[in-house]
């Protein structure tokens, strides 16, 4: 029986089936790896950027004595950071998700950039304000959006993977970058020329590196073509789980009020009230302050979200009563002992934070969902700050701080009792 013609054409049929599977698998590869390559590009650009937002941090006693500022104008300039934060949070930490994260890094950026030509240009009181307020206008579009298309490249390069690696980095580059830009600036302050110049200078060109590290990075959000009806950030707890937003909000605030000392006033402390001037050793309290966080976060990994919670609550608690009992003694190996245990409990309980935050949140939601926890984060970074900071207007570094130690004592409290509320919480 002569064949069909079904039977003469299945051979090359499935011929032409297998090759567009493998030009298909070819493809694929080519993609998850152009996304690997992505995730650490973006993870650069992150902690660039993040690093940048602390540079500062080290200079303000140098600014102090140079131009004659109190603490409390410190915690002005310092004010003007995170009111930019907040400003940016607020009207565009959220928009990547339809426009697209490269959209908004790219000039979160330059903002940023743009912000280091100014430093560049004077140390005026007008011109650390309009920088500063910058500054913060960038890192509020950086920190959601770049969260997001981490986890977004983690997810193509590494489909099915465990969220630890996309955790650790995220959190890495946001933590640690914090603490990276006071040890550069202060190790430059301390031995190179020009010391309110040089530091801004050599993170311009980080930063230019980290545009075009952006401009490299593969796009992972289709941009619509129906955009939604435009409106500023929402501080919204209905995302799948409102008990386990709260709980994660309230840690984040908790956690960068911690933050906001070291990055604000700390300095000032450690050279005025414990008499150690060197900016050198001012970079490295902040960032052992940060390095302690980091390593703290790679090394719970495994640790469920309510065992970090725990740990970091514990950690954060006896951290800042070693910090302020070692202002009281004026002992800076006390200080610097409880500055890392604190930093080691902040950056835990933000990372159970952040995980929690990215797991609950739909796809389409999950920019707005970090917006908002990163918006309540920065308020925990601002206020306790600007609180010192007036405070100090009438009492003593040691009171304040003691004042301080005791309400986030209450906070840290407030975080475990709403955490046990959570459905499901051992």
């Amino acid at each position: 029986m002569a064949p069909t013609a079904s039977a003469t054409h299945a051979p090359a049929t499935a011929g032409r089936r297998t090759a567009m599977r493998h030009r298909t698998g070819a493809r694929h590869t080519v993609g998850t790896r152009r996304h690997g390559v992505g995730f650490v590009l973006i993870a650069y650009a992150f902690l660039t950027a993040m690093a940048f937002s602390t540079v500062p941090t080290p200079l303000y006693p140098l600014y102090m004595a140079r131009d004659g500022f109190s603490t409390f104008m410190v915690t002005v300039v310092f004010a003007a950071y995170a009111v930019g934060v907040v400003v940016s949070l607020l009207l565009a930490g959220h928009i990547s998700d339809w426009v697209g994260r490269k959209k908004v890094l790219v000039p979160a950026i330059s903002l940023e950039l743009v912000a280091a030509v100014l430093f560049l240009t004077g140390t005026s009181l007008p011109v650390l304000l309009i920088a500063r307020f910058i500054t913060g206008l960038g890192v509020g579009m950086i920190t959601a959006t770049a969260t997001a298309h981490l986890q977004e490249l983690h997810a193509a390069h590494r489909p099915g993977a465990s969220m630890h690696r996309f955790e650790l980095v995220s959190t890495g580059a946001n933590i640690g970058g914090l603490g990276v830009g006071p040890l550069v600036a202060g190790f430059l302050a301390q031995w190179v020329a020009v010391p309110l110049r040089t530091p801004y200078l050599v993170f311009a060109a980080l930063l230019v590196l980290g545009l075009v590290a952006v401009a490299l990075t593969p796009e992972t959000v289709e941009e619509r073509f129906a955009r939604p009806a435009y409106r500023p950030q929402r501080i919204s707890i209905d995302h799948g789980d409102r008990t386990g937003y709260l709980a994660a909000a309230a840690g984040a605030f908790a956690s960068f009020a911690v933050f906001g000392l070291f990055t604000s006033v700390a300095p000032g402390f450690v050279a005025g009230a414990l008499h150690h001037p060197s900016r050198a050793l001012a970079g490295v309290i902040v960032f052992v302050v940060f390095g302690g966080a980091a390593t703290a976060q790679g090394l719970t990994a495994r640790l469920s979200t309510p065992a970090k919670r725990r740990l970091g609550l514990l950690a954060q608690a006896v951290g800042v009563v070693t910090l302020v009992t070692g202002m009281h003694t004026a002992n800076l190996a006390a200080f610097l002992v409880g500055g890392v245990v604190a930093g080691i409990g902040a950056g835990v309980l933000f990372k159970a934070a952040l995980g929690t935050v990215a797991a609950l949140s739909a796809p389409d939601k999950r920019g707005e969902a970090l917006a908002g926890l990163f918006l309540i984060a920065y308020l925990g970074l601002t206020l306790p700050a600007i609180g010192i900071g007036v405070a100090t207007l009438g009492f003593s570094a040691v009171t304040v701080m003691t004042w301080f130690a005791g309400i986030l004592l209450v906070l840290l409290t407030a975080v475990a009792l709403l955490a046990r509320r959570r459905p499901g919480a051992r």
